[in-house]
This record gives C-alpha cells, structure tokens and sequence, in this order.
C-alpha cells in the first residue's frame, strides 16, 4: 500500500537527499574553491537529470530545492527553480544519446550545474533577496560550479541511477532464425 502512494524515486531520494543537504551545510561550507561554496544538492539534481531526463532531473531538482530554501529560510521556490533548470538542462543528454556513457553523464553534470548556479542570483534578483550586484560575479561562480561538477558527477551519477531505480539498457543482438 505504501509503495503505491510513494514512487521509490521519492522514498530512495529522502535519505540521499537529506545526506547530501547536511554534506551542503556542514562539509561544502567550508571547502570553497576561488571563493565559490558548491552547491552539492544542485550538482545532484544534474546528475539525476543526466542520468534520468529531463523529466526526472527536474522533479529531484524540485523536492531538493524546497528541502533546501527550508534550511536557509529563504522564499520557497528561489533554490528549486535554479535546481530545476541544471536538472532540465543536464537531462538534455537524454536526447541527444540513446545510452549516456560516464564521462559525458559527468560533462553534463557539470554544465547543467554550472547553468542553475548562475541563475541563483538573477532569481534572487526577482525576489528583491539579494543585492544586484552579485550578477557581475556569476559567471565566476558558474564556472567554478561547472569544473566542481563535472569532477563530482563522476561520483554522483551513479548515486543518481541508483537513487532513480534506473537499470542500464541492455541491447541484444536479433539472431538469425
């Protein structure tokens, strides 16, 4: 009955998701490349999106977003808007291959991430959260989340796979009849 009401996405997702949010307030806090926190959970939802589709990468980018701006005390919706975006714009992979092999999983990990880093401060912007001013340093901070997540999607496409049920496809040779 339960397994009815929760996809086992969601219940998967719940204790990865809220692994990787204590990793994003404690651990990632304090290691800051050129200046620049990562942002692990959109990182995830990048690689759920290049793992998944588009479709997928934005509803983890959506439940993880709102766990997010839960914890930061911001409007609802600013972190999972941006979320969803890298898991869209990573999922894009789907289209173009059949099967993803690691290596691009991970470059699409990373510009997805890289993508809905930068919008964080356009989206802030139209919430009146934060100063305007930060918009001049986002291509700086994109950057530097996209060379992050493309070394971290590596690690986290797998996790992503799992934590979607998603088995690889198998492809069978027709045999001669």
């Amino acid at each position: 009955m339960i397994r009815s009401l929760f996809p086992t996405w969601l219940i998967r997702l719940a204790p990865v998701g809220l692994l990787l949010l204590g990793f994003q307030r404690t651990l990632f806090v304090e290691i800051q490349p050129f200046g620049v926190v990562i942002p692990i959970l959109m990182v995830f939802a990048a690689a759920a999106g290049a793992v998944g589709g588009p479709e997928r990468g934005a509803m983890v980018g959506f439940v993880l977003g709102l766990c997010l701006d839960l914890t930061l005390g911001i409007p609802l919706g600013v972190s999972a808007i941006a979320m969803v975006s890298a898991g869209v714009i990573a999922g894009w992979i789907d289209v173009i291959r059949i099967e993803t092999t690691w290596w691009l999983a991970a470059i699409f990990t990373g510009i997805g991430a890289g993508v809905g880093e930068m919008l964080v401060p356009v989206i802030r912007n139209f919430t009146a959260e934060q100063d305007p001013a930060s918009i001049s340093h986002s291509a700086l901070i994109g950057s530097v989340v996209a060379v992050a997540g493309g070394l971290l999607g590596i690690i986290l496409v797998p996790i992503a796979r799992w934590t979607l049920a998603i088995e690889p496809p198998e492809w069978k040779v027709p045999t001669d009849d």
